[in-house]
C-alpha cells in the first residue's frame, strides 16, 4: 500500500486511520512565519513576523481585525485567511445587528471551526491551509484561542504557531506562571522575547517585519506596525542593556613588568 493511494481526497481514510490531506494542511501552517499569543488577567497580545516574497514587494498581511473586541493573526496561506476573516467579520456584524451586543469569543471560534470542518467532510474540497491565533476580550475576560486546519481549537494561556515556533513555546512554558499577574508592558516584552527566539540567526525584529496587536479591558483591538511599533521594540533594547549591566565584571589583568624591571622570585621550584 502506497501513501499516494490515500491522499487524493480529504474524505479518504488510510488503513492507519489518517487523513493525509489534513496532515498536509498542518504542514502548510508550519511553513508560515511565526506568530505568538499570550494573555494576562486583563489583556491579550498577538505578535507576528511578517514576510516579504521579494525586496520589491510589500510584506504579507498577518493580522486581521474581526471586531472591536477580537482579531486574529495567521500562519499559512494568506488567501485562505482572508476567506475565514470575512466569514468571522460577517458573523460578528450579524450578531451585533440582531442582539446589539458583541459576539462572545468562544462562540465565534466554534462557528469558524464548524466552517472549516465542512471542508473536511465533503468530496471535491480541500482543507484550509492556515492556522489561526485568535485574541479577544468579552464578559468572561481575555482569551487566546488556537485554531488548526483540522478545525480543532484550544483555549490557551499562551501559544505559538508557524516556522520554528517550538522555541517560542519552550519560552512560554518556562514563564507561564508569570503571565496572569504581569502588567501590559511586561506582557508585551514576554511576547517579543518569545517571538525573537523563532527567528533565524541572521534575522532580527525591526519595525518593518513586526506586527503587534493588543485587546483587553477598556482597550479595543488595535494593531501596531511600521513606525508605531518602534516604541515597543525599545522594550527589548532596554532589556538587552539591563542584561549587559548585570553581567559580572571581569578582573583586570596585572600589568606586565617593563623590560628593565627585575621580576620577583617565584615560590615554585622546578
Amino acid at each position: 500500500m502506497f501513501r499516494n493511494q490515500y491522499d487524493n481526497d480529504v474524505t479518504t481514510w488510510s488503513p492507519q486511520g489518517r487523513l493525509h490531506q489534513l496532515e498536509y494542511a498542518m504542514e502548510a501552517v508550519k511553513q508560515g512565519s511565526a506568530a505568538v499569543g499570550i494573555k494576562n488577567k486583563t489583556h491579550a497580545v498577538l505578535v507576528s513576523v511578517k514576510r516579504s516574497p521579494s525586496e520589491l514587494s510589500e510584506y504579507f498581511k498577518k493580522t486581521f481585525e474581526i471586531d472591536e473586541h477580537v482579531g486574529i493573526t495567521i500562519a499559512g496561506l494568506s488567501a485562505d485567511a482572508r476567506t475565514l476573516s470575512r466569514f468571522m467579520q460577517t458573523e460578528c456584524m450579524n450578531h451585533k445587528w440582531g442582539l446589539d451586543v458583541p459576539l462572545p469569543v468562544n462562540r465565534l471560534v466554534t462557528m469558524v471551526g464548524d466552517r472549516m470542518q465542512k471542508s473536511t467532510i465533503g468530496y471535491g474540497r480541500r482543507p484550509f491551509g492556515v492556522g489561526l491565533l485568535i485574541a479577544g476580550h468579552d464578559e468572561s475576560g481575555p482569551h487566546i484561542y488556537q485554531l488548526e486546519p483540522s478545525s480543532n481549537f484550544y483555549d490557551c494561556k499562551g501559544q505559538a504557531i508557524g516556522a520554528r515556533s517550538q522555541s517560542a513555546r519552550t519560552y512560554l512554558e518556562k514563564h507561564l506562571d508569570k503571565f496572569p499577574d504581569t502588567n501590559l508592558q511586561e506582557l508585551i516584552r514576554h511576547s517579543l522575547r518569545a517571538l525573537r527566539d523563532c527567528l533565524p540567526a541572521e534575522a532580527e525584529l525591526n519595525s518593518k517585519n513586526l506586527c503587534l496587536s493588543i485587546v483587553g479591558e477598556n482597550t479595543k483591538f488595535t494593531t501596531y506596525e511600521n513606525e508605531a511599533v518602534k516604541e515597543y521594540l525599545q522594550l527589548l533594547d532596554d532589556e538587552d542593556m539591563t542584561d549587559t549591566e548585570n553581567l559580572p565584571s571581569v578582573p583586570a589583568e596585572d600589568p606586565k613588568p617593563a623590560e628593565g624591571d627585575k621580576p620577583e622570585a617565584s615560590m615554585e621550584t622546578a
